[in-house]
């Protein structure tokens, strides 16, 4: 296949030159759930969470995801939460955690064929025998990871097929090597290797160095990589991974980025998957890479989503191609800006996919792109060998920018190429998308409109009375350092039987700067005067505290520095209000009769300038002035990674 622009040649050919055919590697366009970014998508009534899947994953629907990534919840914050560990301690293993293996088990539901991935961000503190470090125990640590596929395996019936190292962090070629031989040792010779999602060239250089890391490593995995890759690990002749890529809001400037990307992955750096951090903007928005997703669905509440238009600039490649399929040599650059790939499944089909992104609207979050220029063009594009005898194409179009202009996955007349020995041209405009294609299964999937947008409602009760929660975590609670999970009370058969607990009493290996504090956020980050009102329990005597807060203003990888009103108490006998989790701006402070083991009744009514406290009903503290911040979440917390538990929690907000 040839194009008016310079197409050529791939690095690892195979031998069938009629077809063109060059590269012996999977083309498949992976997008990733990670780092507590599906928070809010679990508690979506029905039909509406099902609607959502359906747009990512089902087959010749929506974006039609052929891989799904996981984040291996290690208890940590991932930059806008944490997600629970299957195993918080040495002898603790439980496998129904957090989601991630609700949406694994979802996503292979609508796509029996989709390829699963885990990769850990933060590690649970016991794997570092007292240091923030998982390389301490090479072998602990890989017991730990193998552990979680082999309970995918037993409890959710789940195959991984690859697995990483440390997400953004440090690799140890040791910890990889002990890893494959565990794998080996539980019959897990499938399971795959991917190192390091971090950079190209330390890994790749490494891996040219050793022979028994180069053996192991199956696939090189970069993150934002800018469509290059290097050529340390071009010589190694493995797969070559964007494992990481987008991060970028979903307007239409992402989904420039996004198109642009995943044809320039492979004819810039040879990559032949992209990942997209992230799957779906499920979680609150004002936190970090609010809206960052494909699509967004951050309001369980109400049931509104949003079909982005990443989403439809997706299903350009993932409903056109398969894992399996393979790119023809002729890929490469427009002429006037752009590019084209072409892929094949050996079997006679073909796709062709083109982008026009223009500079100003193709821009990701990450890198620098350097200046280019994209203006209308004629291309020409001749079909030879067994592809010149191909009679039509179906012809999939998305023109992104003015909103007179717009279209997302149309598709237009088909070309008909009988009389024209095998040879079209195309008229090419800035900012579109073509997919020409002979599979004719393509589909813009849709349902009726869902729900209108609402705000949260502005009174919230729980009382985590659940006897047998469908997931471990409360609705709407986004835990930003430490882990809430229902818990039933065996010493309390009374009001207090069913709480919610904060797990963990070790600080994890963390991956963010994980406060020193625990705290679980919910809410509307614009409500400003409310009152908060929550039972709570220390359990840790004498060290132990807990709180309540309002008008949180930071989450995410900033929850450190977060600010707003809290209220703790503690089992010494104090009582302290504070400006920031942190604790350093204090406005007022006392004594109190307050123990462990004992439930209090904590509320905190913010109106204005002024906050008051109560405890038990009665008056403790009133009238302080709060000048900062004008709004925010509210939250729960304790004063360190302690046991702590709460109880019939209710929010009254005006805004």
């Amino acid at each position: 296949m040839l194009g008016k622009s310079h197409g050529r040649a791939t690095h690892c050919p195979l031998p069938w030159a009629d077809l063109g055919i060059h590269l012996p590697c999977v083309k498949v366009l992976h997008v990733t759930s990670e780092e507590a970014t599906s928070r809010l998508l679990v508690n979506y009534p029905e039909p509406y969470r099902s609607q959502i899947l359906d747009y990512l994953f089902k087959p010749n629907f929506g974006a039609s995801l052929h891989i799904l990534k996981v984040e291996i919840g290690g208890d940590g914050q991932t930059t806008d939460g944490t997600e629970p560990s299957h195993m918080h301690y040495a002898l603790d293993e439980n496998y129904f955690r957090g989601y991630e293996w609700w949406l694994m088990k979802e996503a292979k539901k609508r796509n029996p064929n989709i390829t699963l991935i885990g990769l850990p961000w933060s590690f649970p503190g016991w794997l570092g025998k007292g240091f923030d470090w998982p390389y301490v125990n090479l072998q602990l640590t890989a017991y730990y990871v193998v552990t979680w596929i082999v309970g995918a395996k037993r409890y959710h019936d789940l195959d991984i097929d690859y697995i990483g190292i440390w997400n953004e962090r440090s690799y140890n070629a040791n910890y990889i090597k002990i890893l494959r031989k565990m794998l080996n040792s539980q019959g897990l010779q499938r399971v795959k290797i991917i190192a390091s999602d971090n950079l190209w060239e330390s890994i790749s250089a490494a891996m040219l160095l050793d022979a028994e890391l180069f053996k192991v490593v199956d696939v090189i995995g970069a993150h934002y990589p800018g469509t290059h890759s290097v050529k340390d690990a071009r010589l190694t002749g493995k797969k070559l991974w964007s494992s990481e890529d987008f991060s970028t809001l979903n307007s239409d400037t992402g989904a420039g980025c996004w198109g642009r990307i995943l044809n320039q992955n492979y004819v810039n750096g040879y990559m032949t998957s992209t990942i997209a951090w992230n799957l779906v903007a499920s979680y609150y928005e004002q936190l970090p890479y609010g809206r960052c997703g494909l699509m967004t669905a951050q309001e369980p509440w109400s049931g509104h989503y949003v079909v982005e238009s990443p989403v439809w600039v997706s299903a350009h490649t993932t409903q056109f191609t398969q894992p399996g399929w393979y790119y023809l040599k002729t890929v490469g650059h427009l002429e006037k800006g752009g590019s084209y790939v072409a892929l094949t499944d050996g079997l006679g089909n073909l796709t062709i996919i083109i982008e026009t992104m223009s500079h100003k609207h193709s821009k990701c979050i990450r890198p620098f792109l350097p200046y280019f220029n994209v203006s209308q063009q004629f291309a020409t594009f001749v079909l030879k060998g067994s592809f010149s005898e191909i009679p039509e194409l179906q012809v999939w179009y998305t023109k992104l920018g003015k909103t007179s202009e717009r279209f997302l996955f149309k598709q237009l007349d088909s070309l008909w190429l009988l009389d024209s020995n095998g040879s079209f041209t195309l008229k090419l405009q800035e900012d579109e998308l073509f997919t020409l294609t002979t599979l004719t299964t393509g589909r813009k999937g849709s349902y009726l409109p869902p729900p209108k947008s609402q705000r949260f409602p502005s009174t919230y009760k729980d009382d985590f009375n659940v006897d047998y929660p469908f997931f471990s975590e409360a609705p709407n609670f986004a835990d930003q350092t430490g882990v809430f999970e229902y818990f039933t009370n065996m010493e309390d058969p009374g009001e207090h039987h069913f709480t919610l607990r904060q797990v963990l009493n070790q600080r994890p290996i963390t991956w963010a700067a994980d406060a020193s504090n625990t705290i679980s956020i919910i809410g509307d980050y614009n409500w400003t005067n409310l009152t908060i009102k929550c039972d709570v329990y220390i359990e840790t005597p004498d060290t132990g505290g807990v709180f309540i807060a309002g008008r949180v203003n930071k989450g995410g990888i900033l929850i450190r520095s977060a600010r707003g009103i809290f209220f703790w108490i503690f089992a010494n006998g104090s009582y302290r209000v504070t400006g920031d989790l942190a604790g350093w701006i204090i406005y007022a402070l006392g004594h109190v009769e307050v123990t462990a083991k004992t439930w209090y009744t904590l509320t905190l009514t913010i109106k204005g300038r002024f906050a008051s406290g109560m405890l038990n009903d009665k008056s403790l503290w009133t009238d302080i002035p709060v000048n900062f911040p004008k709004n925010g979440w509210a939250a729960i917390g304790t004063h360190s990674f302690e046991f702590a538990q709460f109880d019939n929690f209710h929010v009254e907000a005006t805004h």
